[in-house]
């Protein structure tokens, strides 16, 4: 659908990132920190068959265009359940159906199955950021209230970002995800020192554990990247989400992974675990990475190792970061052992916006009781953590 705004604007809805041209895309998204908004990581969501219509995440990008120039642009999709988000709203689903509002679908911005902080719209550095931003977000209500969208929910905003979007009536809801950063450790140990003498003991036993065992990690990095360590890591991934059943997680095709190579390899750092006893990887972690901004996403193993999990997942990446002057580390949702590990609760913020008066009403009028116990949730956690002192 093309609707045309003023002379120099055409805002128009995508329903695949293909149609957008890479460069244009990329001209807006590679300046960000955040490497899960460019065009090749988008595409090889879609391409790969992971986030499409069938698996309940219908892309429908919002593009503005000056003419022939893409100047703003929004990854958007249209979600029929709310699998893949890690932001839990079944309470609000559950709210709508007692007002008997249909909750599904809803209009969702972020990058899929990524519990990622930097989610915000695209916008050209040369335009008037308010005035691009004022008309998406008229496009996006507009096409919510003659599509009858429940709501519009934009995940794991960017800080700056969230701000100018609750100056236009959207909702802050509190969240918090689990984040190492670099206080200017030069070396492991410097990292290590951190924490108590119990805590370091522990770490350092967990990462014994692994050379008695035989074995040993090793980063995977640039043109060692290819199909068959990515098909490999694939099922890793599998194995570990079919272990969890219904809580598994398993959003990602093979074809996703494999598709890594070779165009976005160059993000990726891949921890693969050997063992004396055999040539292939008994286990592998995949991470990617962004200037000085680090994140893990999923990890497996074939066989069931002592500490292999914190050793592939956070040990060695933390000791990779350090060697590569990463300042942020997030590894992933969920798992408060992750505190144990140096990885204390910082808040992240999601935005909302209902089309239903009643259910709008009530997010409006719950919302800061809710941030409240969040935020003391967050205080909570970081009240245990296993470190000397947090200044």
């Amino acid at each position: 659908m093309v609707q045309q705004l003023k002379p120099q604007y055409t805002v128009t809805w995508v329903r695949q990132i293909s149609e957008i041209p890479q460069a244009a895309w990329d001209e807006m998204a590679l300046p960000l920190t955040t490497p899960f908004l460019e065009w090749t990581w988008l595409h090889n969501m879609e391409r790969s068959g992971s986030a499409v219509a069938n698996a309940g995440w219908l892309p429908n990008h919002l593009t503005v265009w000056r003419g022939t120039t893409l100047v703003a642009a929004a990854p958007l999709y249209l979600k029929s359940h709310s699998y893949g988000e890690f932001v839990f709203d079944h309470q609000w689903a559950d709210v709508a159906n007692r007002l008997g509002i249909d909750y599904y679908p809803k209009l969702l911005g972020m990058s899929p199955f990524t519990p990622a902080e930097g989610y915000r719209f695209l916008i050209a550095a040369s335009e008037d950021e308010g005035l691009l931003t004022d008309i998406m977000v008229a496009a996006i209500d507009e096409f919510c209230d003659r599509n009858h969208i429940s709501g519009c929910h934009f995940l794991y905003a960017d800080p700056e970002w969230r701000t100018l979007m609750e100056q236009r009536g959207f909702t802050r809801w509190l969240h918090h995800s689990y984040i190492w950063q670099n206080d200017g450790y030069q070396t492991f140990d410097d990292y290590l020192a951190r924490f108590n003498a119990n805590q370091r003991r522990n770490i350092k036993r967990e990462r014994k554990s692994l050379e008695k065992a035989g074995l040993r990690i090793e980063p995977i990095v640039g043109e060692a990247i290819d199909r068959v360590t990515c098909s490999q890591m694939y099922d890793f991934y599998a194995d570990t989400c079919d272990k969890f059943g219904w809580w598994g997680s398993k959003y990602l095709t093979r074809n996703f992974f494999e598709q890594l190579c070779p165009d976005y390899r160059h993000r990726v750092v891949l921890f693969a675990a050997y063992s004396d006893a055999v040539e292939a990887p008994v286990g592998m972690s995949f991470c990617l990475y962004k200037g000085d901004r680090f994140y893990g996403r999923y990890w497996g193993c074939g066989e069931e190792y002592n500490h292999l999990h914190f050793n592939a997942c956070y040990y060695r990446p933390i000791e990779w970061a350090v060697d590569h002057g990463i300042k942020t580390f997030a590894p992933g949702a969920g798992g408060r052992h992750k505190k144990r590990r140096g990885f204390p609760a910082k808040p992240n913020h999601s935005l909302h916006r209902f089309y239903a008066n009643r259910l709008q009403k009530i997010l409006v009028d719950y919302i800061d009781e809710i941030n409240r116990a969040e935020q003391q949730e967050i205080e909570a956690i970081n009240t245990d953590l296993p470190l000397k002192d947090l200044n």
